[in-house]
Order: C-alpha cells, then structure tokens, then sequence
C-alpha cells in the first residue's frame, strides 16, 4: 500500500516525505525516528518549545539559534538536526507536529507495521504494551507499532485509534453514555 501520495497532499507530509527519503536513504530511519521521538516529548513537556515553534513574533535567527540549541541538547542526530534548521529557515517550526506524525506513518508503512495511538489514564507498562500489541496484531493481521499517550481525563479504560477506526473503551465515555441514557 502506497500511502506517500496521500501524505503529500499537506505541507507537513511533504516535509516528511522528504525527511524519510533521507533517512531511508541513509540507512537512519531508526535514529531520526528516536529524534523524532525526543522533539516531540520535548514539545508536550516545554510551554517555551511550544512557543518557540509556533510563535510568529520569534524571527527567523532567533528560532534557528533557538532550535539548534534544543536539538543539541536532546542530542537528536545530525540529519534531524539540519532538519530542524531547515524548518526553522523556512519558518515552519509549527508544522513539526504534523510532520513527526506523517513521519511516523510512513515508518511504519516501509516496515509492514501499523500505527495505533494509544490513550489511557495512567501510563502502561512494558508487560502490558506488549499484550495490547499482541491483541492489536491479531486483530489487524499485521505488527502494530504503538504511540502511547496519557490523559487523566478518561478516568481509566483505554481509547485505541487505529487509522480512521477509533476502539474507545474509557471509563468516560462510559459514563457519558450512562448518563445521556438515563436522560431519557
């Protein structure tokens, strides 16, 4: 299944189709995909990373000052590095998001896995990521790579996207259900 066409019909699936194409290229897919990994970690933790990436009051040097010095100090490899710069450059930090999620996508499409994001109340360990995998795996009949995220809001339960398909069995929802069904 070939799904660069459809990636590249936003800016951001642009960028990372030419980021893959590099790091395929180079034989780095892993190491940028870790990099990758840290920048976004870096964006949920950092209000001022945050700021920095999508604040049009921060010109060009600035944010490519900025944003060599977090990529040196997550210590993310020298092809993300000069990603980074060239985003910065072309003043489209605020596309990363997006872009580490195209990214993502197409890494896992060149390796036969796909991606299911993962919500749950508290974070999972490593015992029970890998028995989601499995089950992921036998239901959709191929290796499942999962992005996890932590969202208290969903009192307990987990909430699975996988592409358009959305598995939401969070205790929320299930009160919500609940209470519309009492309304009546």
């Amino acid at each position: 299944m070939d799904i660069s066409g459809g990636i590249q019909a936003s800016l951001a699936g642009r960028y990372a189709l030419a980021l893959f194409e590099l790091a395929r290229d180079s034989k780095q897919l892993d190491s940028v995909g870790q990099s990758l990994a840290k920048v976004k970690a870096a964006l949920e933790q950092s209000e001022d990373f945050r700021a920095l990436t999508t604040s049009p009051l921060v010109n060009r040097d600035a944010a490519a000052a900025a944003i060599k010095a977090v990529g040196e100090s997550l210590m993310v490899d020298p092809l993300t590095q000069n990603f980074l710069g060239v985003l910065a450059d072309n003043r489209r930090l605020a596309q990363i998001g997006g872009i580490i999620r195209a990214f993502t996508l197409l890494v896992s499409n060149h390796k036969g896995e796909t991606t299911a994001e993962v919500t749950s109340a508290h974070p999972l360990n490593d015992d029970q990521v890998a028995a989601l995998a499995a089950q992921l795996r036998t239901r959709v009949g191929r290796d499942v790579a999962i992005e996890l995220k932590v969202d208290p809001e969903i009192l307990g339960g987990l909430k699975v996207k996988l592409g358009s398909q959305l598995i939401d069995s969070s205790i929320r929802t299930r009160l919500n259900t609940l209470a519309q069904a009492m309304k009546g």
